[in-house]
């Protein structure tokens, strides 16, 4: 009875031990197919690019507003009442063109006056001339008194002095005269006509008879702000950065580029105290007339070159969570190894990086997606295939088979 009860006990041991053996094979047989079956759990292949130093120039984008080339009032500059205008409102008008006329008729007889006063003092001028010149040999043989002499003499030149006097009150005369034609001090566009005829002007008021200017070429004034010029004078200091002579493009209110390029023509020597921001001065061609006064744009120029840069494609750098530009690079003994760097501004499909990096280095531009520092890696040249090896045969059935069947 003992042995019938001992040897239904001692089955059910082995059993148990049978089951627990293949659990732990098909366990250890899973964990296996797992870490050579399952993609990326091996050493990941990345693509690097070999950096160089090169010329990368520093691109400002700043705010303006367009100004006009030249400008200027139209001003009387005598007193009278406008009797006719030549000029048609938002026309082109040349330099010394009549644009007004103010009644002339009082400045005519003021002249035709000045020119008689001026041929009465001649005509007096030549009569103490004769008498002085009569009184000298009588005053030398004692004819007359000496003092006789003296006063014909002084008659004389205050009789030359009269005659430079009406003589430049004639010219004064004529000045005001020609003044009653108002001409055009400059050469552009004229705009409309703050006066109509039989309106009364003077030459102290303060309004304008209108505006001309002159829009081909083109000023664009840009504001930059005294930090960022002194950050480029810093930078103009360290060797391999050097000044650039600036060829300016323009984004219009619209968005769209203006087709014509500009030259930098000068910086102001002074930081307005109310914005903080110095005027810089760009010229633009404008033969279509397309830039207006007043327009507001975007300007975009090369203030300097840096020598020393690296133009890293920009998949390759990255932020941290502080903000810092981050890139991996391929380390001794093929380890991901993560440096800081500097880079401020990207050109077309690159982040121009001035500092953290030196020649040959080798950074990471493909497979950074669950790259880890320290990782070992496969480095290839980015842009070389990736290679994905089928599983072996029977292993991708069984697992199928497994699937289905579970």
């Amino acid at each position: 009875m003992r042995l019938h009860h001992v040897r239904p006990a001692a089955a059910c041991l082995a059993l148990v031990l049978a089951l627990a053996a293949c659990g732990g094979k098909d366990e250890a047989a899973q964990k296996g197919q797992g870490k050579a079956g399952q993609p990326g759990q091996g050493t990941p292949q990345v693509g690097f690019v070999v950096v160089q130093p090169t010329s990368a120039a520093l691109v400002t984008e700043l705010a303006g507003r367009t100004t006009a080339f030249e400008r200027s009032d139209v001003r009387p500059q005598v007193t009278g009442l406008i009797r006719r205008r030549f000029f048609t409102e938002g026309a082109l008008v040349r330099r010394g063109q009549p644009l007004y006329e103010i009644d002339p008729r009082l400045y005519r007889a003021a002249a035709n006056e000045a020119q008689a006063n001026l041929a009465s003092a001649r005509a007096n001028q030549e009569a103490t001339r004769i008498l002085a010149d009569r009184y000298r040999p009588l005053a030398e043989i004692e004819a007359i008194s000496k003092q006789d002499y003296t006063n014909a003499v002084a008659q004389a030149r205050q009789a030359t002095a009269s005659v430079g006097q009406t003589r430049a009150a004639l010219e004064t005369a004529r000045i005001n005269l020609k003044f009653t034609t108002v001409p055009a001090p400059i050469t552009g566009r004229i705009g409309r006509s703050l006066f109509t005829v039989g309106a009364l002007v003077s030459a102290t008021q303060a309004d304008p008879l209108a505006q001309i200017q002159r829009l081909d070429p083109m000023f664009v004034d840009i504001q930059q702000s005294a930090d960022a010029l002194l950050s480029l004078r810093r930078s103009l200091q360290q060797q391999g950065v050097s000044a650039t002579t600036a060829q300016v493009r323009l984004k219009l209110p619209d968005g769209s580029d203006y087709g014509q390029t500009g030259t930098l023509e000068f910086s102001e020597a002074l930081v307005d105290p109310t914005t903080g921001t110095t005027t810089l001065r760009a010229r633009f061609p404008n033969p279509q007339g397309l830039l207006l006064p007043g327009m507001f744009v975007r300007a975009s120029f090369a203030q300097a070159i840096n020598d020393n840069a690296f133009l890293v494609p920009q998949q390759g750098v990255s932020r941290d969570p502080q903000g810092n530009a981050t890139v991996i690079l391929v380390g001794p003994g093929n380890k991901a190894v993560q440096r800081k760097v500097t880079a401020d501004r990207t050109q077309g499909q690159y982040w121009v990086v001035t500092q953290g990096l030196k020649k040959g280095d080798r950074v990471i531009v493909q497979g950074l997606s669950k790259l880890r520092p320290g990782q070992g890696i496969k480095p290839v040249p980015a842009g070389t295939p990736q290679r994905v090896q089928a599983p072996p045969e029977g292993q991708g059935g069984d697992a199928q088979s497994k699937q289905k069947g579970g």
